[in-house]
C-alpha cells in the first residue's frame, strides 16, 4: 500500500517538474526577434507623435497664438506626418511580407493615440492654464459655446478622420507588389 502512494507522488512530482521545465525552456527560448504587429507599432509612434503635438500644442498656449485657427493646421501636418512614418517603418521591418490592411491599421492607431493623448492633454493644460486656452475664436467659429469635453471628442475625431484618410492614401505608396496575391494572404 505504501509503495502505491509513492508512486502516485513520484508520478505526481515528474509531471510538476516536466512541466515547469517546459515552461522555463519556453520563456527563456533563444527565438528571433518578435514579428512588429500592425498594433505595436501604431501604438510606439502614436505615443512618439502625441509627445511632438503636446509640445507643439504648450508651445502654442505659452507664446498666446493657441487661439489662431490657422495654428491648428500644424497639429494636423504634424499627424499626417506621424502616420506616414509609421506606415514607412512598418513596411521597412516587414518587407515585402507586409498585409495592406496591417499598413492601413497601424496608421489609423497611430493617429488615434496620438490624438486621444492630445485631448487629454488639452483637458489637463485647459485645467493648468484656462485663461491662456481662449476658446472664443472658436467658439466664433461654430456659433456656440466649446466646453472643453466638446473639445476633447473634436480633437480625437479629427484626429481619427485624418488618420483614415492619411492611411488610405499613404497605402497606396506603401503598399506590396504581388504577383499572387493568394500567395500573400497565406503567408501573413
Amino acid at each position: 500500500m505504501q509503495y502505491s502512494n509513492l508512486g502516485r507522488r513520484t508520478s505526481w512530482l515528474g509531471c510538476f517538474l516536466t512541466s515547469c521545465s517546459c515552461l522555463f525552456m519556453a520563456a527563456h527560448s533563444t527565438s528571433i526577434a518578435p514579428v512588429l504587429t500592425p498594433e505595436r507599432n501604431g501604438f510606439r509612434y502614436g505615443l512618439i507623435t502625441a509627445a511632438v503635438l503636446c509640445a507643439y500644442t504648450l508651445v502654442a498656449a505659452l507664446l498666446g497664438f493657441f487661439s489662431r485657427i490657422e495654428a491648428g493646421s500644424l497639429d494636423v501636418l504634424i499627424l499626417i506626418i506621424g502616420s506616414v512614418l509609421a506606415i514607412r517603418n512598418f513596411r521597412n521591418v516587414r518587407g515585402d511580407h507586409m498585409p495592406y490592411l496591417g499598413g492601413y491599421g497601424t496608421g489609423i492607431i497611430t493617429a488615434l493615440v496620438a490624438s486621444i493623448v492630445l485631448g487629454l492633454f488639452f483637458v489637463i493644460l485647459t485645467v493648468v492654464m484656462p485663461n491662456s486656452m481662449d476658446l472664443t475664436q472658436v467658439e466664433n467659429l461654430f456659433g456656440f459655446d466649446l466646453s472643453v469635453v466638446v473639445a476633447l471628442l473634436a480633437i480625437v475625431l479629427m484626429g481619427a478622420m485624418t488618420g483614415v484618410i492619411t492611411a488610405l492614401v499613404a497605402m497606396q505608396y506603401y503598399k506590396v507588389q504581388v504577383s499572387n496575391p493568394l500567395q500573400m494572404l497565406e503567408e501573413s
